[in-house]
């Protein structure tokens, strides 16, 4: 999806997700089960929250987004910490030409979900297959089938902000596991007048099986499946899922 009218509004919007956990949690999973290395390309990085988090805790980040509005956000993020990191303009099913290649390629924040197709998803671990180092990680979240099928199906959610107002309407989608996103933004302008934005999201979720299948069949050796940003398994209504991925297995 690529984020219309609203990027620079997007982190107000976004301002209680939890950032930082998922900066702890790659940084967790890097120090465990990664090779040592550094080098790192979120991917999806939106307005480069995550990326900066990065910077700040040591790697060597680079970020790319579909999202050209999106990435410029991020762009004056990184410039006004005073950090050099490379963002571009790329789809994750067709990322090549990095060099060298990276020691962890990360898809957070259900990211990965706007694939709508099981070909789609197989493309983008092709391409982060493709871009990793040896022993490099691939992690990523994904919105888990019980948050599909009982959170967001059929359900509002409203925000009335100073600047920035939401109504945001889920309705299932024409796949299993899927859901669109109708939103409506009104966002304040410098004479105090609101504009409104209308966006169709679309997501699409898989079971923990389907994804495991879909990571071996591009070379990939699953190290641990997570729920929630806690390294257990997965539980029945654990609402996000994280995978964590080696380019090769990985002896603990």
């Amino acid at each position: 999806m690529i984020y219309r009218g609203f990027a620079s509004v997007y982190d107000q919007l976004m301002s209680e997700a939890p950032y930082g956990q998922w900066r702890d949690y790659l940084q967790s999973c890097m120090d465990r089960y990664g090779n040592g290395g550094k080098r790192v390309l979120d991917t999806g990085c939106g307005t480069g929250e995550i990326a900066v988090l990065l910077k700040e805790a040591g790697f060597d980040v680079t970020g790319a987004d579909l999202s050209e509005e999106m990435l410029s956000v991020a762009h004056q993020k990184a410039v006004e910490k005073g950090f050099s990191i490379p963002f571009y303009q790329m789809d994750m099913r067709d990322m090549s030409g990095f060099s060298p290649l990276f020691d962890g390629i990360f898809i957070c924040c259900d990211s990965l979900n706007y694939l709508l197709t099981e070909d789609d998803v197989q493309a983008a671990f092709r391409q982060a297959f493709g871009n990793l180092e040896k022993n490099g990680l691939l992690i990523f979240d994904v919105h888990s089938p019980y948050k599909m099928s009982n959170i967001f199906a059929g359900a509002t959610f409203a925000d009335a902000g100073e600047e920035a107002s939401y109504i945001w309407n889920c309705f299932e989608g024409e796949y299993p596991l899927s859901v669109e996103h109708e939103l409506t933004f009104f966002i304040e302008e410098e004479d105090g007048r609101y504009e409104r934005f209308d966006e169709l999201h679309k997501q699409r979720t898989f079971t923990v099986q389907q994804y495991k299948e879909m990571l071996a069949i591009e070379g990939f050796s699953v190290i641990a499946v997570h729920a929630d940003f806690l390294k257990e398994s997965p539980l029945d209504r654990a609402e996000r899922i994280f995978f964590i991925a080696g380019k090769k297995p990985i002896e603990k």
